[in-house]
């Protein structure tokens, strides 16, 4: 991805170096609800999250040293964030909707949110309570190592996906499918949190389909993104950890959902044409 010497979001938000003390704020309201069921990026399990969010009263601060490789990756979601706050400004006008740009907080291990705490482990995760995206910098190694899935413009899936989440909060969605829960199985409110998250796998397609417009995009691109989509799939993740697959568990859709999605979000480049809660199947 074409992405040096451009403008960088203002957005941004460094806490590395800083403890993720405090409390956690898990329980009623819909945050607490996201920060178990949708928000992180992978589809970790509630269980694992709960038990790497021990809280402590206070945090800890310690000097935070930023290798050369680190500060490029900074700067580089920092340009993405800024692409994505142009995408979606336009988009939001073109609907004579006002596009509130979310901010971006960079961390190392641990952090508070308005969701609660949250350890790296989760992976990159948006909180509507405070609208803002989380992300430690160490899963872009993670996503190369761990998922095969390399790439500038994998990374940049991950933020535009995260993003995804914050425009189905500004457009009511967020609102509309998390209290749900309250109503129904888990068994069959899981199959409302895959197409909640298939949908923001089509909003980051949107964004991709514009930033190529742009003239962003390099050879190779949009592969990596598929790639990282691929192996992200709920049933990919299930069969790594476990050997086997339990579809009524998905939370996030398969490996070919999530790849099918942000493609037809790529190809259409519109809000149009993304709404997944009336797909048949």
């Amino acid at each position: 991805m074409k992405w040096k010497g451009r403008r960088a979001s203002s957005n941004v938000e460094d806490r590395r170096g800083m403890g993720g003390g405090g409390k956690t704020l898990i329980g009623g309201g819909l945050g607490g609800i996201i920060i178990l069921l949708i928000f992180t990026f992978l589809g970790g399990d509630p269980g694992e999250l709960l038990g790497n969010m021990a809280g402590t009263d206070s945090g800890t601060s310690v000097p935070y040293e930023e290798s050369e490789q680190e500060k490029e990756l900074a700067d580089f979601v920092s340009v993405v964030l800024a692409d994505t706050e142009e995408v979606w400004t336009e988009i939001f006008e073109e609907q004579g909707l006002q596009y509130e740009e979310p901010t971006l907080v960079l961390y190392s291990d641990s952090v508070q949110s308005a969701c609660g705490a949250a350890s790296s482990s989760v992976g990159p995760f948006y909180c509507p309570g405070d609208q803002k995206l989380y992300i430690d910098l160490s899963f872009y190694e993670e996503l190369q190592r761990k998922f095969q899935a390399p790439g500038d413009f994998a990374m940049a899936y991950v933020i535009a996906h995260e993003v995804g989440h914050h425009v189905q909060t500004l457009l009511g969605t967020t609102e509309e499918i998390m209290p749900l829960r309250q109503r129904m199985s888990e068994e069959k409110f899981n199959q409302y949190l895959v197409r909640f998250e298939l949908q923001a796998d089509y909003y980051s397609g949107v964004w991709a389909n514009h930033a190529q417009g742009m003239g962003y995009l390099e050879e190779g691109d949009l592969e990596e993104a598929l790639n990282a989509a691929t192996a992200v799939g709920d049933d990919t993740l299930q069969k790594r950890a476990q050997g086997y697959v339990v579809p009524e568990s998905f939370t996030h859709g398969t490996s070919e959902q999530r790849k099918s999605w942000f493609y037809k979000g790529f190809q259409n480049g519109t809000i149009k044409g993304g709404d997944t809660f009336k797909q048949r199947n």
